[in-house]
This record gives C-alpha cells, structure tokens and sequence, in this order.
C-alpha cells in the first residue's frame, strides 16, 4: 500500500460551486474525526494483513516498500486544529510503515489561505507535511465573495509567504476559470498575480454547473448565466500560453509544474496505480475493484462507533471498463498513449486538426485535444464496442 487519501470533511461554508461530500459546522469534531479514521485504519489492516506494515518490533516493511504518498483532501483539512493534524499525519505515517524515511514521503495537505498560520503551518511541517495545496481560486475580492469563499486576495500572498517561512516549499495553487462573464473576472490578471507568487505547481479547474449546488440555484432561476464554451477554451489556452513562458509544463489536463514538481500522489491515480482511502465519502482501488465510504459524516462517524465498516459499495471492473480508463487516463497526461492504439486513419485526422503530437511510439494530447478529450476517447472506443 503506497498511495493514501484522506478525506476531511469539514468546511466553514459551502463554496457556490461545490458538490463534494463536506459537513458544515461552526464546531469541528476534530478528536471524534481523528479517532474515527484512525479506527477504520485498524479496520482496513484487519481486513488486509499485507497493509499492516507496523508491528511489535517496527515497520516491516524496508523504507522503498512503505507509503509514498499520504494526501488529505477534503472539505478543509487546515481546519483541523494543529495537534489534531498532527496526530493524523504521524500516526498514518507509523501505521504504513513510513518511518524512518518520513521525508522521502511526499505528504499534501489542502488549506483554505485564512487557516494558514505561522503556528499552524509549523506544526503541519513538523508533523511530516511539506506540500500544501492551497485552494486560492482567484485574486479578485468580488469573485471570492460571489465564490462564498473564506478569504480574501490578499491572504493567498500573506499564506504563501508564512508557509515558505514554515519551511514549506512546495506549494500548489488552485485557480477556477471559465467564470460567468457578468463578473468581469480579469484571468490573465489572475494568472499573472500567481505567477509573481512562484508556485511549484498550479491545477487550474473550469468551472462546471453540479445539480444541488447555489450555482445551479442560481442558474435555473435566471441570476447568473451559465459558462460559456468559447470563454472556457480561451481562458485555457490563454493559461497554457503564460504558463509555459514562466517554465511551467502542464503534465496533466488540469494541473502544471516546473522543477519536476509533480503531484506524486495525484500522479498515481492517472497512471492507475492502486490507493486506499480513508474516511466519508473516500475511495479506494486495488487495480480490479473500487470501493467506496457512505458519504455522510454522521453515517461514517456511526458505522466506526458501532465497529461496522464505512464502506457503501463495491464496483468490480470488466476488462473493457478498466481499458477505457486506462485510455482516458493515460491521455490526460502527457505521456499519452502507444501509438499502436490509434488506428492510422485516426492519428492523421487529429494529427491534422492539432488534437495531438505523434512521435515514433507514443500518441499526446495538444491543449486543443485536452479540450476534446472525452471525444478523442469516444473515438477511440465506440468503434471497438460495435466490432
């Protein structure tokens, strides 16, 4: 087991935007979630002799076999309180057998920019967290406020120079494009305000219209238009242009890099590698079968009180589910896929309209074809299913 996902439910408010499984609350049960997690941990060794890498005598494992990578998503992770964070961290850290090597792990952690602390960001590092995704969105102050976000533009710098003095270096910043046009949101102001940042990293999102979300709400009843297909591309391609001048390479669909910055973790699940993950709503993969928590935090917290597992379903994938995932996710890398795949007719006709560059073995995606990715694969697939 080398790839682990936490999922931390908890946020302050609901972002307009947002579909994900969170818990509002004024009041954050951080012992109670701690404790929980920790317990289906002990629920999942159980059930998997082969993930309990700690024993009477120490880790188990050698330090290349452990954990690679340990990522907590959420929700707002940064609002657990330090020590909770922190005992979180290290004793996931102990469980799979990532000592003594606790550096060579690669240990995200997603923060809100009001939560980030000199105080907690010291902690966090101490801990064993040294990458932050920071979900910055914009540095626009009425675009956050139409967000619901927390913050304003101004603690995305104050946060990035406070995690740096931390110790905290790697650092990631989060960005939505594609807004409504009635914001007269100035992207490539935006990307330049994050570019003088000097991130390592940047995962840019376009934003999408989720069922049940204030977005939605506001689209159905005529407030706010929805995005536009035309803004979506050129702010794409505007980005791909201004990153790729300051040294950024974009190695997957949504998210670039510079200094081989990569997300370790994130990178597992588009090579599709297998992971587990942990707490309301988290899934996990074993490279045949997918599994997923209940949602809901009071039904997981529930489940683990009554020494039930979390765990809502399981999914086992088919031969032709698990090679059209492995199409799509190899195409929206940049290691795209063998050149075998593609039928010659295929690779002339993308080749020609700009969808991909073709080398002697390998098939990739321009951002023109990441912007039709999931027709690319249709392409690629439907003929096989009605062979």
């Amino acid at each position: 087991m080398r790839h682990l996902y936490v999922h931390v439910p908890f946020c302050v408010r609901r972002c307009s935007y947002c579909d994900f499984s969170i818990a509002v609350r004024k009041r954050i049960p951080a012992g109670e979630y701690v404790d929980a997690v920790l317990r289906e941990v002990e629920m999942v060794r159980a059930a998997d002799p082969g993930a309990a890498t700690e024993g009477p005598e120490g880790p188990k494992n050698a330090p290349d076999d452990g954990l690679e990578t340990l990522y907590l998503g959420g929700g707002t992770p940064s609002l657990l309180p330090p020590n909770a964070l922190a005992m979180l961290v290290t004793s996931l850290l102990d469980a799979f057998g990532a000592t003594p090597s606790r550096d060579a792990v690669e240990v995200t952690a997603e923060a809100n920019p009001e939560d980030v602390t000199l105080e907690h960001a010291t902690a966090w590092r101490r801990a064993g967290v040294n990458r932050v995704s920071l979900g910055a969105q914009s540095f626009d102050d009425t675009v956050l406020q139409w967000m619901h976000r927390s913050h304003d533009a101004a603690r995305i710098t104050s946060a990035v120079r406070t995690l740096r003095d931390a110790g905290i270096d790697n650092i990631s910043l989060d960005l939505i494009f594609a807004l409504p046009a009635e914001l007269e949101r100035d992207w490539e102001r935006d990307l330049e305000l994050a570019l003088s940042l000097h991130p390592d990293h940047l995962s840019l999102y376009g934003l999408t219209v989720e069922e049940r979300t204030p977005l939605a709400r506001w689209i159905s009843r005529g407030a706010v238009a929805p995005p536009e297909d035309d803004r979506y591309t050129e702010e794409y391609l505007l980005a791909h242009v201004r990153l790729a001048a300051c040294g950024y390479h974009f190695y997957e669909v949504s998210n670039a890099s510079r200094d081989e910055a990569r997300s370790r973790h994130n990178s597992a699940y588009w090579s599709g590698r297998p992971y587990v993950g942990l707490g309301p709503a988290a899934h996990s993969y074993d490279g045949r079968a997918r599994r997923w928590n209940v949602a809901p935090w009071p039904a997981y917290a529930h489940a683990i009180a009554a020494g039930r597992s979390p765990v809502e379903s399981t999914e086992v994938l088919t031969a032709e589910q698990r090679e059209l995932e492995r199409l799509y996710l190899a195409l929206r890398t940049d290691a795209g896929v063998a050149r075998t795949t593609c039928p010659p007719d295929r690779l002339t006709a993308w080749a020609g309209a700009g969808w991909v560059e073709v080398t002697a073995e390998s098939v990739r995606c321009t951002p023109q074809g990441w912007l039709r990715l999931d027709s690319l694969v249709r392409d690629l697939t439907e003929p096989q299913a009605a062979s």
